[in-house]
């Protein structure tokens, strides 16, 4: 009875072992193991397991099906005798042998191990990559052989097998080991800097055009038919460098002057118009700064799905998406975002909602649906509101400060309590 219950044990343990090894093996964080693959045996150990996954995995498999086999046949000559004290049926003794052995393993050899081991897959392969690697030597001839006739079979049914994955990292993985970065850093200052930098960049690719444009009613743009003199006023007033050019209405640019070509060359500027892409507002931000950079262009034109200018991108509004707010010269500089108590702001429309959160810790709302203050006001009032006006909304009040006939201006926000 005793030794009996020994191989019951035992074969449990070792069933734990290699379901917590496979989990924390899937769950691990590549990108971290790869860092540290130089870090000691361990770590060359554990390079040699990413290097080959099938295989690492069917070996787990193989040592986690012999283990099982020798619990079934222990936990039957440790049952039976006990159970035909009760019951005499063998059809029913052979049922209750089942629940109570798959129970067992079920929580003791599955559950419980893999909940555990997937908590830090990474410490997990690191503390147990010695006896990993043995029981890999020893189990590899098997695997290897069931692996072959896995092979065999898919070939005979006419199934392709995937070929090897190569690839060892991927866009999860560094996003994985960021957070775990975010985490374990204990200086946040100039930690959160970097880390938001390389979670801007792994974010770039859902970012859509309509999210970091110049909106329509920020554009400075001029007619075809102004004057040279118009035009080098409009230059100077507004200090950029280059202006669009439209025809008849903002729907209709035709291209954009470059101050420096107008002054060159004053006299038709007309002929210095450069071409101007226009761009789709659900099209990807990623996918835009390649073209640009593809046609060494650094603007372009936002159109809605009714074909109408809905704003403008420049490269440099694409660069801010990874590395965060570069002054230049398309940038209102008049944006207002003034803490004036513990639970009032001062805040302009135009400011992002993301932006405020961020400064000053709120929890403000974002959706789809708007991108700034004004936005969301407008979103949730479904009109204009009044100068000094108050609006409630949810938890927070606004008492609008300036507003005009297009754009909701200055705004203080107070969170009730």
């Amino acid at each position: 009875m005793s030794t009996t219950i020994t191989y019951v044990l035992v074969s449990l343990a070792f069933s734990a072992f290699f379901s917590g090894m496979e989990i924390a093996f899937v769950s691990a964080n590549k990108l971290r193991v790869e860092i540290e693959k130089k870090n000691g045996i361990s770590g060359a150990i554990i390079d040699i397991f990413l290097k080959n996954p099938n295989q690492f995995i069917s070996t787990m498999l193989v040592g986690n099906n012999i283990a099982l086999v020798v619990y079934g046949l222990q936990m039957a000559l440790l049952l039976e005798p006990m159970i035909k004290l009760v019951v005499h049926q063998e059809a029913i003794v052979v049922l209750i042998q089942t629940i109570l052995s798959t129970l067992l393993i079920l929580f003791a050899g599955e559950f419980i191990p893999k909940t555990i081991f997937k908590i830090n897959p990474n410490m997990a392969l690191n503390i147990f990559a010695i006896p990993l690697f043995a029981f890999y030597i020893v189990l590899y001839p098997i695997s290897i052989f069931t692996s072959f006739i896995s092979q065999l079979i898919l070939r005979v049914l006419g199934l392709k097998k995937d070929g090897a994955n190569t690839r060892v990292l991927g866009k999860v993985d560094l996003d994985y080991f960021i957070q775990q970065s975010i985490d374990d850093s204990s200086e946040s200052s100039e930690m959160d800097t970097e880390v938001k930098i390389f979670q801007n960049a792994l974010d770039f690719s859902s970012v859509r055009l309509r999210d970091c444009m110049i909106p329509r009613n920020e554009i400075v743009a001029c007619e075809l038919s102004a004057s040279s003199d118009d035009l080098r006023a409009k230059f100077i007033e507004t200090g950029l460098s280059k202006i669009l050019v439209y025809k008849n209405s903002v729907d209709d640019i035709v291209g954009y002057i470059h101050s420096s070509e107008l002054f060159n060359k004053p006299d038709d500027w007309t002929k210095q118009i450069n071409t101007i892409s226009l761009v789709p507002e659900t099209m990807a931000a990623n996918k835009l700064m390649k073209v640009l950079m593809q046609t060494k262009k650094s603007i372009a034109v936002v159109v809605d799905e009714f074909g109408g200018t809905s704003g403008i991108v420049t490269l440099e509004d694409l660069v801010e998406e990874i590395f965060g707010d570069i002054e230049d010269e398309h940038d209102v500089k008049s944006l207002v975002a003034k803490r004036i108590s513990e639970t009032e702001f001062v805040l302009s429309g135009r400011l992002e909602i993301s932006t405020v959160n961020e400064k000053f810790g709120l929890s403000l709302p974002e959706s789809d649906e708007y991108l700034t203050l004004a936005g969301w006001i407008l979103h949730v009032c479904q009109r204009f509101p009044k100068l000094n006006e108050t609006l409630k909304i949810d938890k927070y009040t606004f008492k609008i400060l300036n507003v005009t006939s297009t754009k909701i201006e200055l705004v203080r926000l107070k969170l009730e309590e």
